[in-house]
């Protein structure tokens, strides 16, 4: 029988065995360890405790056996501190490595729910679903015999993983189909990248980051060495707009990455173990291009270390909108082999000591996520457009209303579908002209200019008179 008196001794032995005995004798210990235990715990709220856990065991309307009751008493002890502690049971605490380590056992499928179902919004690269044919826009309507309509999307995603080499059939809508069809895949060991990268244009790179986890540097480092490929950089976005965070130390190798040196991030809390300091050391993957981070209010966590280090740093621009403001940092604390606690054990301040904890990182530039209409005018020509219209003589290609429309249909792609980034390439194009032009640039245009014939006649468009 679990007694309030049990569970006070039990307490009460706990703490005396956590206490320094050194110093004292054999006859005044006892009174002073338990005057010292006393004074460390609150006794008389323990009691308290165990009175309350003993009339819940006894009159609950439903029985409850008392270690659950207990993980009840843990969950609540942690999630009374802060929103970001909280209890870890077997389920959480894998699903945590999970999302930490970017490794799983399963099919390998984005998936959200539209109209009621679980929809698929990508197969990942070289994944069973990938290799079995699986398409964006396909339809999970059974898993396993079982109809996913109405099933949420968490409990999709866990009944879609399990042990690598088992088997599970999904049953696939898919437009253009007029029956259903079904498809058997065998789970596999799946890695998501946390970073994708392409070019926008000609030298201008966009990298976005989903989250934070252990190989994220690895992975930003990989995506830079596939974009130098493709030509000389002249501008890179650094998209981490609702990337939720992750793991510190991937933030700060992110921030390395631009930075040939400086404070990067500090952390402070009670313990010296939570007071540290991280530095970037030297060399710039970009080789000093200009750069822009786009960030929203999604944006939390180690996602803004690295916008608050970079912008403290001058090294970016920050664009889009003020950032979520979880300015905490969490350590998770193993307390059996599949059981953990997540607690909060410090806070981080920039390079400049600015701590964003419900504040956030205001961006230089702010730009709102909109959705754009493009007013049209009316049709025009220019010269070039002419019959019999006289060569500029400058060796270039002449634009005529077709290749302008060509022009334009390509930037129309970035400008209506997502603004911010054609704002953020905008200033990255502005930045490259004006900032990059360095004293040789400047030296070369001034001796063209000196080069040009003096004894010419300006010209007057007699319409201009």
């Amino acid at each position: 029988m679990f007694t309030p008196k049990m569970l006070t001794s039990l307490l009460g032995v706990a703490a005396l065995t956590a206490l320094p005995l050194m110093g004292l004798s054999q006859g005044d210990s006892e009174e002073r360890v338990s005057l010292e235990a006393e004074s460390r715990l609150p006794l008389e709220d323990l009691r308290s405790f165990a009175k309350v856990f003993e009339q819940i065991r006894r009159g609950y309307v439903k029985e409850v056996d008392d270690s659950t009751l207990l993980e009840f008493a843990i969950k609540g002890m942690l999630q009374g501190l802060d929103p970001h502690s909280s209890y870890l049971d077997s389920r959480s605490f894998t699903d945590l490595q999970a999302n930490t380590t970017g490794e799983f056992a399963g099919l390998g499928i984005e998936v959200g729910v539209e109209d009621d179902y679980i929809t698929i919004i990508t197969p990942m690269d070289d994944t069973p679903a990938e290799r079995a044919g699986l398409r964006a826009g396909d339809v999970i309507l059974r898993l396993a015999g079982k109809s996913m309509r109405g099933v949420s999307l968490d409990d999709a995603v866990e009944q879609m993983r399990g042990p690598v080499g088992s088997s599970v059939t999904l049953t696939i809508g898919r437009k253009g189909h007029k029956q259903p069809f079904d498809v058997t895949l065998k789970r596999d060991k799946v890695r998501v990248y946390s970073v994708r990268g392409e070019m926008l244009e000609d030298g201008y790179g966009y990298l976005r980051i989903s989250q934070f986890q252990l190989d994220t540097g690895g992975d930003l480092m990989r995506a830079m060495k596939k974009l130098d490929k493709k030509g000389e950089l002249k501008g890179l976005i650094l998209d981490l707009r609702n990337n939720p965070g992750g793991v510190l130390q991937s933030s700060v190798e992110v921030v390395d990455a631009f930075l040939e040196e400086g404070l990067v991030v500090y952390t402070e809390g009670r313990n010296d173990a939570s007071n540290l300091r991280y530095s970037a050391s030297p060399g710039d993957v970009t080789k000093g291009a200009p750069l822009v981070v786009l960030i929203n209010d999604g944006s939390a966590s180690a996602a803004e270390i690295v916008a608050g280090a970079l912008q403290d740093h001058r090294r970016a621009v920050v664009m889009g909108t003020d950032s979520f403001g979880k300015g905490s940092v969490q350590t998770v604390i193993p307390i059996n082999d599949d059981r953990a606690i997540k607690l909060t054990t410090a806070l981080y301040f920039t390079p400049k000591g600015r701590s964003i904890q419900a504040q956030g990182i205001k961006p230089d530039i702010t730009v709102e996520r909109v959705q754009i209409t493009r007013m049209e005018g009316r049709s025009r020509s220019t010269e070039a457009d002419l019959a019999g219209h006289l060569d500029n003589g400058n060796g270039g290609k002449e634009s005529g209303s077709q290749d302008r429309k060509r022009a334009k249909a390509e930037k129309e792609d970035w400008y209506s579908r997502d603004n911010q980034v054609f704002e953020a390439l905008n200033v990255l194009k502005g930045l490259n002209l004006y900032v990059r032009r360095t004293p040789v640039d400047r030296d070369a245009d001034q001796a063209t200019a000196e080069a040009e014939p003096k004894d010419k006649v300006a010209q007057v468009n007699p319409e201009d008179l």
